[in-house]
């Protein structure tokens, strides 16, 4: 009989990203700027099986809580996510990440003639055309950028 127990120890405190878009937890890694130099332990799982979403990848940080800009970037590229505070062992806090329909100042615009790459005192803002896959339209160019775009940024 084969065992289908997924062996990932707990935490005592600090995040459980759970639910991020198979193959997506070394971009979720990336944009917390994780380096696994700073000594804290990070749990990474990948392709796990989901019943919501058939495969499903994991983080799980310990010792640290996601800041709210953080979990709007993990949004940009893992809309279905959730977000889990750990204190002692419990989840003390379940948020699902929920993308805005206006992103403002968390990414650039990908045209380099836009007039928010430009010395104007101008904050990059896009719209949420899809959230996946993830379609951002800038308000000042009109450019259309993906997940590939967004992720270069990072």
């Amino acid at each position: 009989m084969e065992d289908t127990t997924l062996r990932v120890s707990k935490i005592r405190n600090g995040t459980v990203i759970d639910h991020i878009t198979s193959g997506h937890a070394l971009d979720v890694v990336k944009i917390l700027g994780v380096s696994g130099k700073s000594g804290g332990i990070v749990t990474i799982a990948m392709n796990v099986p989901s019943k919501r979403l058939g495969k499903k990848d994991i983080v799980k940080i310990e010792g640290r809580e996601l800041k709210a800009e953080e979990v709007d970037r993990i949004a940009l590229i893992a809309p279905n996510a959730t977000i889990n505070i750990i204190r002692e062992y419990k989840v003390v806090e379940k948020n699902r990440v929920k993308l805005p329909k206006v992103i403002r100042d968390i990414v650039k615009c990908a045209n380099p003639a836009c007039i928010s790459n430009s010395n104007e005192p101008v904050e990059p803002m896009f719209y949420v055309e899809n959230e996946e896959p993830l379609s951002l339209r800038c308000h000042y160019c009109g450019r259309l950028m993906e997940r590939e775009d967004v992720l270069k940024q990072f």
